[in-house]
């Protein structure tokens, strides 16, 4: 199983660390490491988009000529995504209007709608626990400049909330997130990911 994580900007260095932990965990074996090329994402089985800046990540995508590969492979294949705060925003098909002051080009790989910085500033930054569906109860979030989904349709379905905001979604095998999971010590997030790249393979032979 090899689980990649885009290596553009953001923590990604963070979410490999977790994702290799998730493997010892579950007694996978699998290979983890960070994405830059087009080459390297064709022979993924997984990928995660970690957070940090979603206009530049989303320049950064089509300079690397990674943009539309994604998106091919999201839709002809269901290939699994793990979106974490500005990988959330990206996975969107719809944005707020700073998405659109930006001119940050989202994936459309998911039937909802995010706004980019709903709970405030870096200086804004906490922490929370949330219930997430599929991943369990109390699941620690650091939430730093995160967005939130203000609604979802289609085949796109809320997970988990912070207050009256969904903060967790999923649609078939894309899961996004508006909190950093690789920032705490909680592998829960990355066991489930593994979990699901595991079955998408599986149904693949």
């Amino acid at each position: 199983m090899r689980i990649g994580v885009l290596g553009l900007q953001g923590a990604f260095t963070e979410h490999v660390d977790a994702v290799r932990r998730a493997f010892d965990k579950l007694g996978v074996e699998g290979d983890a490491g960070t994405v830059r090329r087009r080459e390297d994402l064709a022979r993924l089985d997984g990928l995660i988009m970690p957070g940090g800046e979603s206009t530049t990540i989303s320049k950064l995508l089509r300079t690397f000529d990674l943009h539309d590969l994604l998106v091919e492979r999201a839709r002809t294949e269901d290939f699994p995504i793990l979106g974490t705060c500005a990988g959330l925003i990206l996975l969107s098909a719809q944005g707020d209007e700073q998405v659109a002051k930006t001119d940050t080009r989202l994936l459309g790989l998911m039937d909802m709608q995010t706004d980019r910085n709903a709970f405030g500033r870096q200086r804004e930054s906490f922490e929370a626990t949330l219930d997430i569906e599929g991943i369990g109860r109390d699941v620690p979030g650091v939430f730093i400049r995160a967005p939130s989904i203000v609604r979802t349709w289609g085949a796109c379905e809320p997970l988990g909330r912070l207050g009256e905001r969904i903060v967790a979604a999923r649609q078939g095998n894309r899961l996004a997130l508006a909190f950093h999971p690789e920032l705490t010590g909680d592998t829960r997030v990355h066991e489930a990911f593994v979990d699901v790249v595991g079955r998408w393979r599986k149904s693949r032979g």
